[in-house]
């Protein structure tokens, strides 16, 4: 039997380009957002724990200076040894997500805004560079904050943007583009909406 609750991670990626594989992902961050059973929820402290690296390119992907101009990211500097290995960037946070859900005897299941950008490239190099275990909220663990907001708020999805939602759902936090701060207002977010009646 699986366990009877979920644990919610939070997350949010830098990329130097829109897709995978193509282009890099330069950073990401992880933090626990809170937990619940499907009639519950428990808001964490999202800063308590977390998890965020910054990555060597790709050896042969593209880039797009625009989309690298939004993180501040040196790709540069990365590639020539601040940034992890892939292999290994992936494999500490896989290890992450299964000790947060082993405390908490919980299934992990990620969460972003919007989770298809964020979700497209953890899941590829979570599969591309994860060792054996692969992903570890496998295929389907995962859950898009702009469509529970959207039916929460009563937007439709078009229209659901930060900036039409009620100012009490959102973050106290500014969003900066550093991969972990995003992570941690996201989850912000994610719990008002998950109290949110």
């Amino acid at each position: 039997m699986p366990p009877p609750h979920d644990v919610y991670l939070s997350a949010d990626v830098e990329t130097d380009g829109p897709i995978p594989g193509r282009f890099s992902m330069l950073s990401f961050g992880l933090c626990v957002a809170g937990r619940g059973d499907g009639e519950t929820f428990e808001r964490a402290d999202p800063e308590a724990r977390t998890f965020y690296r910054e990555l060597a390119p790709l050896p042969d992907a593209g880039c797009d200076p625009e989309a690298l101009a939004v993180s501040g990211l040196d790709r540069d500097a990365l590639a020539a040894g601040a940034g992890a290995r892939p292999q290994d960037a992936m494999r500490d946070a896989a290890a992450f997500v299964r000790s947060v859900a082993a405390e908490d005897g919980a299934k992990p299941v990620l969460v972003a805004y919007p989770l298809s950008f964020d979700w497209s490239f953890l899941h590829w190099y979570f599969v591309a560079f994860g060792g054996e275990e692969g992903d570890p909220f496998g295929h389907s663990r995962a859950l898009d904050i702009k469509t529970l907001a959207a039916l929460r708020v009563g937007l439709p999805i078009a229209r659901t943007v930060k900036s039409r939602l009620p100012r009490a759902l959102l973050s106290k936090r500014p969003h900066t583009h550093h991969a972990l701060a995003d992570a941690i207002e996201q989850a912000d977010l994610f719990a008002n909406l998950m109290e949110h009646a």
